[in-house]
This record gives structure tokens, C-alpha cells and sequence, in this order.
């Protein structure tokens, strides 16, 4: 995996690269910074609402801050674009999550 400097490395050169930011989104996330992960998640969809797994990945940021209702929310709008996408992988993936937590 590329690491955050590289990451931002590549998104100078691509500012609205969806793939980049959800790509810090995930690099912040796995080095625990959730935060910033919620933040990075938020520039992904702010330029492709449709970057799916982008609304999955953030839910989990959410749930590990402890913002269980933000986490909520997120997958709602998730599932909404997905349904919308007709993908039907990430209308049940993100049904599941959010089953689990309501």
C-alpha cells in the first residue's frame, strides 16, 4: 500500500482524484487518525457521491469515534446511492452494517 506521503504526493498532481482521497481516507483509518479519516471520506464523496465503499469505510470511522448515530446516517446515504447505482454488492454490505447498528 502507498503510504500517506505518497498518497499526497499523487493528489497534488490530481486534487479531485476520488480514488486518491479515498485512498488517504483509508491510509488515515488504518493508522487509527479517524478523524482525518471522516474528513478524506468527505472530500471522496464531496466529488463522487457514488464512491460507495467511500460511505462504508467512513460509517466505520464514525463507529470507532463512538458517533454511532453520524455512522448511521452515513449508511443511510450510502445505501440510497447504491440502490440508485443498482450494485447490488453494496446495497447488501451496507444493509448488513446498517442492521447492525439500529
Amino acid at each position: 500500500m502507498p503510504t500517506i506521503a505518497q498518497l499526497q504526493k499523487l493528489l497534488a498532481a490530481d486534487p479531485d482524484d476520488p480514488f486518491l482521497l479515498y485512498g488517504l481516507a483509508q491510509e488515515h483509518a488504518r493508522e487509527g487518525r479517524y478523524k482525518d479519516a471522516v474528513a478524506w471520506y468527505d472530500r471522496c464523496l464531496g466529488l463522487d457521491p457514488a464512491y460507495l465503499y467511500a460511505y462504508f469505510h467512513k460509517a466505520k470511522a464514525h463507529e470507532a469515534l463512538g458517533e454511532v448515530s453520524e455512522a448511521v446516517s452515513t449508511l443511510r446515504i450510502g445505501l440510497e446511492q447504491a440502490k440508485a447505482a443498482r450494485d447490488t454488492q453494496a446495497i447488501s454490505e451496507i444493509a448488513a452494517y446498517l442492521d447492525e447498528l439500529t
